[in-house]
């Protein structure tokens, strides 16, 4: 147990990394003042919350770094515990940056581009959009009715002559064309009118200046301006208004589910619902909240990430809050403020984001892992049954095969397998070993599975898959491995690869369906090292027995097959020895002197 002594630490700001016996950290933290805020966890227990007490009662240690300000010490909380991932920290698993649009309007001819990074470099953002398939339509149908550029900035300054979307009345041609640019910045502005909000306004023109070509007798003007009319219309109508006012914020809230928080975010762009996201933090509680909050804004709002100028919070910003919103204002390059509900309509978007946070849980709950899984690795059927192998030896010593079987989602162990090598003995080849299993697999017959995971990365899955095509079997069963992908930014994935496809499957970090993969691909491992190490304690075992006189393989053998150690044949009656077929009595007699001979010397 840590005893504090406060004189031991500085009273600048810094990051705090708590550690247990054996030195790994177990939660790394910020402060403006180290001493007052470390005092805090050794005051009193009673004003802790439970998770804050299971980790005080295990800290051996705890290292600081010193800062110059609190915004470093932000800063490199942050990067450590992404870094580390530490047990009681909230870390945040779904880093997904979501589709925004882009105009880069200091241009002369701006073109909006789909994109899902920020960058500070004078262009507008709208968004952002939780579902890349509305976005795309959107953005279809914009570029469908308002002609503006679709080319990048390297073709357009070097085309020669126009493009397809020229020819077809989908872009001007303002990179071979003399083309008025009041009249583009005139179609800019109508875009940036939907994508802001202000589409009752565009509305309103669209149809002025459509009956006045009308009047006019130009019908072609007339039709383009009735089309724009009609893709505004179809845009608008799939979102919501949610504010009166035409304002840009998020909307959080966070709802207990009785094994974790489960945090819910409103996008509100221009008084309209744009969509909603949900996260789930496991083991945390109610109380919790203002540490969930604080790690999820320094976390979620990353400099490639749209930052509204408010967002909107459940409870009043503590102090945590106060260096994360300094470290936002940067990130986004212009004021950011947290704070509560400010209206009855704000106080119903809390309410909002609280029923979605919970409904994503529920629907996670109702829907079987099985049917999820099939969904997600894109199989033909819902995998039922599952067989998850994994390879162990040491230096190529004891090669084994452990297969696992999981039904409807649960560990079938009567069914767990364990397939020995000793032709590979020495070669310490996975991919060949993998090979072997395969051909052995077919041979063993059904009952078949659905899917087999395989403990690996693209070589490994394709050493199966060339081995059941060499057996005759190429579609016997669907495939898929799971392998470490490195570090990357300072934290450990698992990535999903199928046969027939270069790239891991997206699966997000954290998800249920990659964690239930993940704890097939650890069970598997656990159950072929335990089978390892026990064969190799079998080995030392068996030599003991060949060295006993009367007992040759032949006889060590048929022993093994009747009893699980040597302890249990020492303990045999003469009459189960004698019993065990293949040996005679007289084999049996000299059998029984060998073993109470080793007996004697164990005694010794």
């Amino acid at each position: 147990m840590f005893t504090f002594e406060s004189k031991a630490f500085s009273q600048e700001p810094g990051v705090y990394l708590m550690k247990n016996a054996q030195g790994r950290i177990l939660y790394v933290g910020k402060a403006k003042c180290l001493r007052k805020r470390l005092a805090s966890y050794f005051r009193s227990s009673s004003g802790l919350t439970p998770k804050t007490q299971s980790l005080v009662a295990r800290i051996e240690r705890i290292d600081t770094l010193i800062t110059a300000t609190e915004k470093e010490a932000l800063l490199l909380e942050e990067s450590l515990i992404k870094k580390h991932r530490p047990r009681y920290n909230v870390l945040l698993r779904d880093d997904k940056q979501y589709v925004l649009f882009r105009l880069d309007r200091h241009k002369d001819f701006p073109r909006l581009v789909m994109t899902r990074k920020v960058t500070r470099d004078g262009s507008i953002y709208y968004g952002p959009f939780t579902s890349s398939v509305a976005a795309r339509e959107t953005w279809k149908v914009i570029n469908k009715v308002f002609p503006l550029r679709k080319c990048g900035d390297h073709v357009f300054a070097n085309r020669v002559r126009p493009c397809l979307n020229y020819h077809i009345g989908r872009c001007l041609g303002p990179c071979v064309n003399e083309v008025d640019k009041g009249e583009y910045r005139r179609l800019v502005m109508q875009i940036e009118m939907l994508l802001s909000g202000r589409s009752g306004e565009l509305m309103a023109n669209l149809e002025a200046e459509m009956r006045a070509a009308s009047d006019n007798l130009d019908f072609e003007r007339a039709a383009v301006l009735r089309d724009q009319a009609a893709a505004v219309r179809r845009t608008v109508e799939r979102q919501t208004v949610v504010l009166p006012e035409e304002r840009d914020m998020d909307v959080m809230a966070l709802a207990p589910t009785g094994s974790g928080l489960s945090l819910g975010l409103l996008f509100i762009r221009q008084g309209r619902l744009l969509g909603h996201k949900s996260f789930f933090f496991s083991g945390m509680e109610l109380e919790d909240g203002p540490e969930v909050v604080a790690s999820f804004l320094a976390q979620y709002y990353t400099p490639a990430r749209f930052i509204p100028s408010r967002i909107v919070m459940p409870f009043p910003p503590s102090e945590e809050e106060d260096g994360v919103v300094q470290l936002l204002v940067e990130r986004r390059g212009g004021l950011v403020i947290l704070a509560e509900p400010r209206s009855l309509a704000e106080k119903e978007l809390i309410d909002t984001a609280k029923r979605n946070a919970l409904e994503s849980i529920r629907s996670a709950e109702r829907q079987p892992m099985t049917e999820l899984l099939g969904r997600k690795l894109g199989l033909a059927i819902e995998p039922r049954r599952i067989e998850c192998v994994d390879v162990s030896h040491l230096g190529g010593e004891g090669m084994r095969v452990g297969q696992i079987v999981y039904m409807d989602g649960e560990p079938l162990k009567d069914a767990y397998r364990t397939y020995s090598l000793p032709e590979l003995e020495g070669t310490a080849d996975d991919y060949l070993a993998l090979a072997s299993w395969a051909k052995r697999r077919v041979e063993s017959g059904e009952p078949w599975p659905d899917l087999v995971l395989i403990d690996g990365g693209r070589g490994q899955l394709a050493a199966v898959e060339r081995a059941l095509g060499e057996a005759g079997q190429p579609n016997l069963f669907e495939l898929a491995s799971i392998a470490k992908a490195g570090r990357r930014a300072g934290e450990l994935e698992d990535l999903i690869f199928r046969p027939g496809r270069k790239n891991p499957l997206p699966l997000k970090p954290g998800s249920p369906e990659l964690l239930f993969l993940q704890r097939l691909r650890d069970a598997a491992h656990n159950y072929v090292l335990g089978r390892q190490r026990q064969g190799r304690r079998r080995q030392v075992l068996q030599s003991e027995l060949l060295s006993l006189p009367s007992i040759g393989p032949k006889t060590a053998r048929l022993l093994w097959e009747r009893f699980d150690s040597v302890d249990a044949m020492l303990a045999a009656a003469p009459d189960e020895i004698k019993s065990i077929p293949g040996l005679g009595g007289k084999r049996a007699e000299r059998i029984l002197a060998s073993l109470n001979d080793l007996r004697k010397s164990r005694a010794s």
